[in-house]
């Protein structure tokens, strides 16, 4: 099955796709998050269940702190995916375990509204049983997306995506006040980007090659003493020069 896609359409034309999650990382994040509520929903009502059955205590007293513990495991087990998901701004533990999130079809952070409408769906989506009305649609929609996702206009996306986003947003900036033309931008951000997974060596001479080719006031006498950190200064500075 090929690798779905979410492609964002940058306003300064500069695109980017994001790599949508599939079925296999929604299941792993949904498990991780089916946990965490179900563990934290026990421990409140094993609390409320010592509480009552401790001797010696008042009785209006055990049973309030009864009724208590056993409402707030209700509202953490049934609210734990909207309240999390807007706190955290498209993710959950689960999510961010399993290197996901939530975004909208531009790639941005979705609104309360459009997360609290996906969670309403979630009713249907988990229908009849093991979330199979869900997984159904992840598996045969376009970009893995169930009822919720469909509604609320959201998509999951790899969490990887995270560096990109500020990638583009860079380099969207970039275009705004910088001289060079988009392409060389490009290279640019991309050698950054890429700056801490090349070899020292190999990263020093694709700098000296890039200031060579779009920075006029760089030399290039031989012998010159520059160091990676004054290149990687140089690149950066050229990204963000004003024209």
């Amino acid at each position: 099955m090929a690798e779905e896609e979410l492609i964002v359409r940058g306003l300064t034309g500069v695109d980017m796709s994001l790599r949508v999650a599939g079925p296999g990382t929604r299941s792993y994040a949904f498990l991780i998050d089916w946990q965490i509520r179900l563990l934290v929903a026990l421990a409140l009502i094993l609390v409320g269940l010592m509480m009552r059955l401790l001797p010696g205590a008042p009785h209006s007293l055990t049973n309030s702190v009864w009724i208590t513990a056993t409402v707030l495991a209700t509202l953490v087990y049934f609210l734990y995916h909207p309240v999390l998901e807007v706190l955290m701004r498209g993710r959950t533990p689960g999510k961010h375990t399993a290197g996901a999130r939530i975004v909208t079809l531009e790639g941005g952070i979705p609104t309360i509204g459009s997360l609290l409408m996906r969670n309403l769906f979630r009713l249907i989506d988990c229908l009849p049983g093991f979330y199979m009305v869900g997984l159904g649609c992840c598996i045969f929609t376009d970009r893995r997306v169930r009822l919720g996702d469909m509604v609320a206009g959201t998509v999951l996306v790899l969490e990887e995506t995270d560096a990109a986003l500020k990638s583009l947003a860079r380099l969207g900036e970039a275009v705004q006040r910088s001289a060079l033309p988009l392409e060389a931008l490009r290279l640019i951000q991309d050698l950054l980007d890429r700056w801490r997974d090349l070899e020292e060596g190999r990263r020093a001479r694709l700098a000296r090659d890039l200031l060579a080719r779009l920075d006029p006031g760089f030399d290039l006498t031989p012998g010159t003493p520059l160091s990676e950190d004054a290149l990687r200064n140089r690149l950066e500075a050229l990204l963000g020069a004003r024209s």
